[in-house]
């Protein structure tokens, strides 16, 4: 039996199989945009990690998501052990259905008016009636199309300008900005439903971009980014969070094993988790720094390694 990776960015998977190699793993690599799938036939048995992005769009694979959830359901339909399943894909392509399940853990997210129609985005901001406001795409992945408007005439005048993008599934969501007390925010990592540690992000230029009304934040809180400086990720040493048990417990019921919280602390001390992320990756210079020494993909290649050797073992005792 194997650990099998599910993904369409080969960059992303590097140090993973540096990881496996070093603990002499056994793994397969499914590269989705060169994968097939014969309905009718049976799953290898093993354990299969969903390393799937909402961003496969920038890296011009466009539908490897929707192929993803197709391979998914067949492997869960084959009773298969899934790291980070359907329930975690679709979290992961619909930022406006994380803010719905975080409201079933009490969990404080940005307000957030969503609207399906370009036109009808001014109405959402009189709706939303918080100034200013960010305006996303649904479906992005590294912060693409999200901008930063000061004023509904702002927004007005880009759309009449055809400067704020489009968003895949056609859903846009208006928001609350929530301005960074420290000037940066918070990943909170998880990896087989357990704490790792915490990051913090410099989002001086990342929240405020320009002095303009309409700023792009773009790329900015890429961990795995070749051009971000090691200085922007900062792991926490001494970290405190009263919801991390809150956090854990949300990721569990959404069948996320992998992922990370991402959240604004605001000048009220109030942590406003903004995203749910379940394709993270972990800044090494970053974690080379840190007095934890601890390292992501590390922490994830003993997590599947233990899910394999549990399969193993049931394998056994049924034979």
């Amino acid at each position: 039996m194997k650990i099998y990776v599910i993904h369409e960015n080969d960059d992303w998977v590097v140090p993973l199989r540096a990881a496996f190699e070093k603990l002499n793993l056994p793994y397969e690599e499914w590269f989705i945009n060169d994968l097939t799938l014969d309905l009718n036939s049976i799953p290898p048995q093993g354990i299969f990690y969903n390393r799937m992005s909402a961003s496969a769009h920038t890296r011009d694979h466009r539908y490897a998501p929707e192929m993803t959830a197709n391979i998914l359901a067949w492997l869960e339909r084959h009773g298969r052990k899934v790291i980070n399943n359907r329930k975690a894909l679709q979290l992961e392509l619909r930022k406006s259905e994380q803010y719905i399940a975080l409201q079933e853990f009490n969990i404080p997210h940005p307000k957030t008016i969503i609207s399906n129609h370009v036109d009808s985005l001014p109405k959402a901001v009189d709706q939303l009636n918080i100034f200013p406001f960010i305006l996303k795409p649904n479906r992005g992945g590294k912060g693409t199309g999200v901008q930063l408007f000061h004023s509904k005439e702002s927004l007005i005048q880009s759309i009449q300008d055809n400067q704020i993008g489009e968003s895949l599934d056609g859903i846009w969501l208006v928001q609350e900005y929530i301005k960074p007390v420290s000037g940066r925010i918070v990943r909170a990592e998880f990896v087989g439903g357990k704490f790792l540690y915490a990051v913090s992000i410099d989002a001086e230029n990342g929240f405020e971009l320009c002095p303009a009304d309409s700023c792009n934040i773009g790329d900015a809180f890429c961990p795995a980014s070749k051009e971000v400086p090691t200085s922007k990720f900062i792991i926490l040493n001494e970290y405190e969070n009263e919801h991390l048990e809150k956090y854990g417990s949300f990721l569990k019921s959404n069948g996320i094993g992998v992922g990370a919280l991402e959240y604004v602390e605001d000048a009220n001390g109030v942590k406003w988790v903004y995203d749910v992320n379940t394709n993270t990756n972990y800044n090494s210079g970053a974690e080379q720094k840190s007095a934890l020494k601890k390292g992501g993909m590390f922490e994830i290649a003993k997590h599947l390694a233990d899910e394999l050797s549990k399969i193993s073992k049931q394998k056994l005792k049924r034979a």
